[in-house]
């Protein structure tokens, strides 16, 4: 274990080594030019090439890349360019609300996604199992900024049970977690039926039904535990996915998270933030895929880290 996780740990530091660098390169190619953003419209050309010196954006690539990278092992993510303030203090400021859409929504996909892909494994073949996936598929296909707005309609507007926006307390959490849950719980729904199906095909659950075994003993205790290896995988991108934020159900829904941070810095072209909300967001990937991996074993012994 000791010995797969120091690999680990040594590939993911090359894999956030190699997002640094290509962020970087695409942002220094961008047309847009960040310094006029900070300098306005009616600055001097004297002015602008003070402040270019001042942030030195006037060196070569690679000696901006240096200095950026020296920073960064420092734990120095920069500072905004327009904001005036720590990108650290920025994106910390702005976690927690990340954090609790996110556990919200990865709860709301896992209820809505296995519950639908187990009952439509069960009813294979059936009414019910044709009904079920075809609305994983409207869920997947439908755009999120649809739906979030239908659901702040009619729960939030018609019938008042939430607020129409904001954030605070558990009622602002309910809507924009439904509205990530409906398409996320599309892939989860699709995916549980395959693998168990498969898994209720298996010769070891034929045998324990034989045994005598309740349907439920069955399901919960041999097919559910194997049929759900795959969904933890996804689980671990997810988490990587909304710790970068989810820029169009936080707009919709005014909530204060990352992706609305990004959004506004890729608009203002705060090249500093970006930077930032971009490793957060590869680290939370890269996290969310070892804890899957690590966690693995423990569902199912078979399986061996090497």
């Amino acid at each position: 274990m000791a010995a797969y996780l120091v690999r680990r740990l040594l590939v993911s530091l090359l894999i956030l080594l190699g997002v640094s660098f290509i962020t970087f390169v695409l942002l220094y190619a961008l047309p847009a030019d960040p310094v006029r953003q900070i300098a306005g419209r009616s600055a001097t050309a004297q002015t602008v090439e003070n402040i270019r010196a001042q942030l030195g954006l006037d060196q070569p690539l690679m000696v901006q890349y240096w200095r950026y990278l020296t920073g960064l092992v420092q734990g120095d993510l920069g500072r905004s360019y327009l904001q005036r303030s720590e990108v650290s203090e920025l994106i910390a400021a702005r976690l927690p609300a990340t954090l609790l859409l996110m556990a919200g929504a990865i709860g709301c996909e896992l209820i809505l996604g296995l519950t639908m892909g187990i009952v439509a494994a069960l009813k294979r073949g059936s009414a019910t199992d044709n009904t079920l996936m075809i609305a994983s598929f409207v869920g997947v296909s439908a755009p999120q900024f649809v739906v979030g707005l239908l659901l702040l309609y009619v729960f939030a507007v018609q019938l008042k049970w939430f607020p129409i926006g904001g954030y605070g307390t558990l009622a602002h959490l309910v809507l924009p977690s439904v509205t990530l849950g409906i398409m996320g719980s599309g892939w989860y729904s699709r995916m549980m039926r395959s693998s168990m199906v498969d898994v209720l095909r298996a010769d070891y659950i034929r045998t324990a039904r034989a045994k005598g075994l309740t349907r439920a003993r069955v399901i919960l205790r041999h097919a559910l535990p194997n049929a759900i290896l795959p969904i933890i995988a996804m689980i671990g991108i997810d988490i990587g996915i909304f710790m970068g934020g989810i820029v169009v159900v936080e707009s919709v829904f005014g909530w204060p998270g990352i992706g609305q941070l990004a959004w506004q810095a890729i608009q203002r072209v705060d090249i500093p933030i970006i930077m930032g909300v971009t490793l957060v967001s590869a680290c939370a990937i890269v996290l969310g895929n070892l804890l899957a991996d690590l966690v693995t074993p423990f569902i199912d012994p078979r399986i061996r880290l090497r």
